[in-house]
């Protein structure tokens, strides 16, 4: 694992995720293109951050690109490569569709065919408790089928999943899809409720809490969901010789592609994150009661059982513990 390519690499997973990297002796090629979804002023600090690293090599360039791609992986030729580069958010897929195309699906066969040309080691690759899209079991297993996404958000990342699984078949390369459940913490994305909770409370706005309130979400620190995809990284994606056509277990394959869920694997009520990000801002919330928003789901919950067994981890930051964590960063970083 000694020389690794980490795309979205200015973004909130990406950047802890390449500290990590950096600090375990590794040599990182972080990629992003820098775009305008949020702030740019804040994934410019994080990457200033990695900078400082003389084992960092920074690339602006865009997934898309289907040219400069092929020439990066041709020029670095990592022996790991850790996806994270996407187009995010349920609700910004129903303004600008083809911003989802062009880097959850385009970008990602960039990425898929840079994989099988050089040959890469292990793909790690984001995919999305969004998946799971009408499903209501809970808690949500990657051993049941996801087949009904409600957002075209979750859909890319469904399609990202498939189109993995069809590259492991062809041509024999270990992937493993890692679905992400709410994460935060600090240096966290801005469009996130953590986020835009802390920053309207200590301005003493109204915060919109959608669903009348009745969400619940597996909130996931960011500390743990590196951990995560540390140990994933290290273990790549292994044919499963009890893997039948006759009845066909959608988290492994005959092929060498896994899928693990990366959760607290509890789900907290959207009033008790609330209540416990009022106790660490000292500031009481006042909440604007809204309908549920299209794409949207009451509620999700990590079945983490897989994870485990597979590299011996389990989140365990509570709620608690990571929004005090992320209250001091967003003080620190702009006051309040």
């Amino acid at each position: 694992m000694s020389k690794v390519l980490v795309t979205g690499a200015a973004g909130f997973i990406g950047f802890h995720l390449c500290q990590r990297l950096l600090a375990d002796g590794l040599r990182v090629t972080g990629l992003d293109n820098l775009n305008d979804y949020y702030d740019v002023d804040l994934k410019q600090a994080r990457l200033d951050r990695l900078q400082k690293s003389a084992d960092f090599d920074y690339v602006k360039l865009d997934l898309a690109d289907r040219t400069g791609m092929a020439a990066l992986f041709a020029r670095v030729q990592p022996e790991n490569v850790v996806n994270l580069a996407a187009q995010a958010g349920v609700r910004y897929s129903l303004k600008n569709p083809h911003a989802y195309v062009e880097a959850n699906l385009a970008g990602f066969v960039n990425v898929l065919e840079g994989c099988r040309h050089q040959k890469v080691r292990h793909l790690v690759y984001a995919s999305s408790s969004s998946v799971y899209g009408a499903n209501t079991r809970m808690p949500f297993s990657v051993h049941d089928h996801t087949d009904h996404p409600v957002s075209l958000y979750g859909a890319t990342k469904k399609a990202n999943e498939l189109m993995a699984h069809a590259y492991s078949h062809l041509f024999d390369l270990p992937a493993t899809g890692l679905r992400f459940f709410t994460v935060y913490g600090p240096w966290g994305r801005p469009d996130m409720a953590m986020f835009l909770f802390t920053q309207a409370i200590l301005a003493g706005r109204p915060i919109d809490v959608f669903n009348q309130g009745n969400m619940r979400r597996d909130f996931t620190y960011i500390d743990d969901i590196v951990e995560g995809v540390v140990r994933v990284m290290a273990k790549p994606a292994a044919r499963d010789p009890k893997w039948s056509g006759e009845r066909p277990d959608p988290a492994t394959s005959r092929a060498p592609h896994r899928v693990y869920n990366i959760g607290n694997n509890r789900s907290v009520e959207l009033g008790h994150l609330i209540a416990v990000l009022e106790k660490a801002l000292g500031r009481r919330a006042v909440k604007n009661l809204l309908p549920m928003q299209p794409g949207d789901v009451p509620a999700t919950y990590a079945d983490i059982d897989d994870l485990e067994a597979a590299v011996g981890f389990r989140p365990r930051t509570s709620i608690e513990e990571g929004v005090r964590h992320f209250v001091d960063w967003y003080r620190t970083y702009y006051g309040g």
